[in-house]
């Protein structure tokens, strides 16, 4: 687990299950963004070597999963389009089907990005998601929710509260 995971983790663990519902503030400056998540959740490594914050809202499935992600763009000219491609052909692979069910021009934080929500098929079920790809000046981001269909409502209006804190550096 990166040290970042880690201060995030006791900070959200020293709330306990009573800050649940509230939002803490991380200010890391490691990372090119100001954000508040769910007190009460937990920092998440899936060993992938992503950079930013994952968390969850517990520690076994089901889970509500919030990534905040980013890369450096060392310059390069971004097409977010391009960028939805690759990540519906990484998601749909062994079996996993998925559906766009909208797509809108989001800015937070004052970074301007595309966002879409899915409909993700798997074996097991169904799970919706949210994804939005940010063209910053200094880099890409990707902030994404995953939950399933029967919590996906209440999951989004706090992953909306959690976007409508971002500050970016």
């Amino acid at each position: 687990m990166s040290a970042c995971s880690r201060l995030l983790t006791i900070a959200v663990l020293a709330l306990g299950s009573a800050g649940a519902q509230s939002l803490v503030a991380v200010d890391d400056p490691k990372l090119p963004f100001r954000v508040s998540l769910p007190g009460g959740w937990l920092g998440a490594d899936f060993g992938d070597k992503a950079a930013g914050l994952t968390v969850v809202s517990a520690k076994a499935p089901p889970a509500t999963l919030i990534r905040l992600l980013y890369t450096a763009k060392n310059g390069a000219a971004i097409d977010l389009n391009s960028e939805f491609k690759k990540f519906e052909s990484g998601v749909a692979t062994g079996g996993v089907t998925l559906k766009q069910q909208s797509s809108k021009v989001a800015a937070y934080g004052g970074v301007r990005g595309q966002e879409r929500q899915y409909v993700l098929t798997h074996p097991g079920g169904q799970l919706r998601m949210r994804v939005w790809y940010g063209n910053g000046a200094k880099n890409l981001y990707s902030f994404q929710l995953t939950d399933s269909p029967t919590r996906y409502a209440q999951a989004d209006a706090t992953f909306t509260k959690v976007l409508a804190s971002l500050r970016f550096r």
